[in-house]
């Protein structure tokens, strides 16, 4: 592939740019791509851990969880503990993935936001039998807690030929 050919979204590696896409590529003060909302769901079905953002005795708590991408919606399992009660709740919370090349200082990162709940029985039997949900730990019982995700943004530090220079 030349530089300056186009890619569509779908046929990108996770975290590859687009090298024939640079006229509607946007940046933000800092110089960092902004990940347009369908590239963002893509990275965020990419990879298979992420950051759990709850509020726990009224301060940030964060969690690292395994999960699965069901279109616009994060699913993972639970113990009883602090994770579930948020989703008993229905709390606001964040949930964030990244992906990042020490050596050559690129990377990407996508947060979602939304409200956590818990999964009925009924729908968790059939989310099981048709998504691949294991949890990373040994649980007694897991339940399954979603995240409708509402909102979605990501930022990408693109290779350094690539990014606008300051002032431009």
């Amino acid at each position: 592939m030349t530089t300056s050919e186009h890619v569509e979204p779908d046929q990108l590696e996770p975290g590859q740019v687009d090298p024939g896409n640079t006229a509607t590529t946007r940046f933000d003060h800092s110089r960092l791509e902004i990940v347009s909302e369908a590239e963002c769901l893509r990275l965020l079905g990419s990879v298979a851990i992420g950051r759990l953002v709850y509020t726990r005795n009224g301060l940030p708590a964060v969690r690292l969880v395994n999960f699965i991408l069901d279109t616009a919606t994060i699913v993972f399992s639970s113990g009883p503990g602090d994770k579930f009660l948020a989703a008993e709740r229905g709390d606001v919370v964040a949930f964030e993935v990244d992906d990042v090349d020490l050596e050559r200082h690129t990377g990407w990162t996508v947060t979602a936001i939304g409200h956590l709940s818990v999964v009925s029985d009924d729908e968790a039997a059939e989310l099981r039998r048709t998504l691949p949900i294991r949890s990373w730990l040994p649980m007694d019982n897991p339940r399954l807690v979603r995240l409708g995700v509402e909102t979605v943004h990501g930022r990408r530090l693109v290779p350094w030929g690539k990014r606008p220079r300051a002032g431009a």
